[in-house]
């Protein structure tokens, strides 16, 4: 079945959608379990919420940290929290870009103001970050800061890049997001796909959101567990129980995961 001529908005819902319903993604809410206090509902739900954000930087009527606050805002109308931050910050340049090379000249033109619109929105979630970030985004005088030294939002997630594979994915020119995209277009579609495919990028890349919540070892085991399953010594559900037990949830891998998601059906890949 050929893709009907959907908008650049409508494949990111859908990219968020066949992510977060994706079974098994050892740790994270999936179909089949949820977080005590996020389930599957919050995430679907968030998809739909965003679609002004999203619609809004389709048509270029707003910025990229503009388009990330107010998709924050739109998606803060349930109890399930932050469900796709790092999601968005992949995202708005895509859409508004039309792809890799786009959404990098969009980066690029990011002002202060995109900054300063992006720690407002950082402000209304529950991100992790690193205490060590030196930004905190709940504190004023970060935004301050950002003022004085005139940083834009590629300045912003420059400084964080050697912590966060998220903004690494900007100022790097989304390799992983590449990587994910071509992967689906060479496995094609059909049941299990994003899944196995979720693994091996879990196997090749230690997930910083992890790092973050728990230490660098931590993420390092979770990347060590991925390969014992590539590698026929555990099962996924096993890897799947050990991150749920533990509280280790491979968020940023999902983020990028959603990007690729989104790049490829933009680039034709059928996802059924």
């Amino acid at each position: 079945m050929k893709d009907p001529g959907r908008s650049r908005a409508e494949r990111a819902q859908l990219a968020m959608m066949l992510e977060v319903t994706a079974y098994p993604k050892p740790g994270n809410v999936d179909r089949c379990h949820d977080y005590h206090d996020t389930r599957l509902e919050h995430f679907l739900a968030s998809v739909l919420a965003a679609r002004p954000a999203l619609d809004d930087a389709e048509a270029g009527r707003t910025g990229i940290g503009e388009a990330i606050r107010q998709a924050v805002i739109l998606t803060n109308s349930h109890s399930g929290g932050n469900t796709h931050f790092g999601a968005y910050i992949l995202l708005f340049p895509l859409i508004m870009g039309g792809g890799i090379p786009g959404a990098l000249r969009r980066i690029e033109e990011t002002t202060i103001d995109d900054a300063v619109a992006f720690y407002e929105a950082f402000s209304l979630t529950e991100v992790r970050v690193l205490e060590s970030d030196g930004l905190d985004v709940k504190d004023p005088e970060s935004i301050r800061r950002i003022r004085e030294e005139g940083m834009t939002l590629r300045d912003v997630m420059a400084y964080s890049a050697p912590r966060d594979m998220v903004c690494r994915e900007w100022i790097d020119g989304y390799p992983l997001t590449r990587q994910f995209a071509d992967r689906l277009h060479e496995a094609r579609g059909g049941p299990g796909v994003i899944s196995r495919l979720f693994i091996a990028l879990m196997a090749e890349e230690p997930d910083t959101f992890i790092a973050k919540k728990f230490g660098e070892k931590a993420a390092l085991e979770a990347m060590a567990m991925a390969q014992d399953v590539l590698a026929g010594r555990r099962t996924i559900q096993e890897m799947d129980e050990e991150c749920i037990r533990r509280g280790i949830n491979p968020g940023s891998l999902a983020d990028i995961a959603i990007a690729g998601i989104y790049l490829a059906l933009t680039e034709g890949w059928q996802w059924d």
